[in-house]
């Protein structure tokens, strides 16, 4: 298995990443290949295709061992499922598998450049494929989703605190939100008091959980409006 690319996302710390991909349409990230694949005819047809899947290696979750069971945070931390039933980075081969939205692909000095969007991949995954996503092949209209569909629609209502200002562009602001409201926290932590820290585009976003709802405490690396 070679690294034919690399994709860059505004995520530097794997706490806060959407657990699964196209969950977050603002998130956006940009894959950019390794020298000896930076071939413009490898991706000639592929701007035809609107969606494409990433193969990817879970990086930090590297190991040589492997368990034939894991819990899911989903689940509460304490429930076993089998590891096959899950896409839990801890698994044999750390392969990790995302459909994402073609934006565009540019020619730029690092070659041709993906730009791709509902991301849910830390900055600097090694990707090992592309491969476009087919309408009448992958999507299965009678698919059950296990455990995952008690989940589905879960989301908390984000608020920011009176006092939270920063210079965090637009953009960026609604591709947070939008990952703050799946809920980075394990489901086994309610303490509404506790505050949890995550790294996102450059800033650190500190926030609490009380019920169904989220509130940014704080904001820092950015000035002040």
């Amino acid at each position: 298995m070679k690294i034919i690319a690399r994709i860059h996302t505004d995520f530097t710390d794997k706490f806060g990443i959407p657990r699964q991909s196209g969950m977050v349409p603002e998130l956006t990230g940009r894959i950019v290949f390794e020298p000896e694949y930076r071939n413009e005819t490898a991706l000639k047809g592929l701007d035809g295709f609107n969606y494409i899947w990433l193969i990817w290696e879970f990086s930090r979750s590297v190991r040589d061992e492997w368990s034939p069971t894991v819990r899911p945070p989903r689940l509460g931390g304490d429930t076993r499922v089998g590891v096959f039933a899950t896409r839990s980075p801890f698994r044999p081969n750390p392969i990790g598998l995302s459909c994402v939205k073609l934006q565009k692909i540019q020619k730029e000095k690092e070659g041709p450049v993906i730009y791709v969007s509902g991301v849910d991949l830390l900055d600097g995954t090694p990707i090992y494929d592309i491969k476009p996503y087919l309408p009448h092949a992958d999507m299965k209209s009678d698919a059950i989703g296990g455990f995952a569909d008690k989940f589905s629609g879960y989301r908390l209502n984000v608020e920011m605190a009176p006092d939270v200002e920063c210079d965090m562009p637009e953009d960026k602001k609604k591709a947070l939100t939008g990952a703050l409201s799946l809920d980075p926290r394990p489901s086994y932590q309610n303490d509404p008091d506790r505050i949890y820290g995550m790294d996102f585009a450059g800033y650190n976003v500190k926030f609490k959980v009380d019920g169904n709802v989220l509130t940014v405490v704080k904001i820092t690396n950015c000035q002040p409006l």
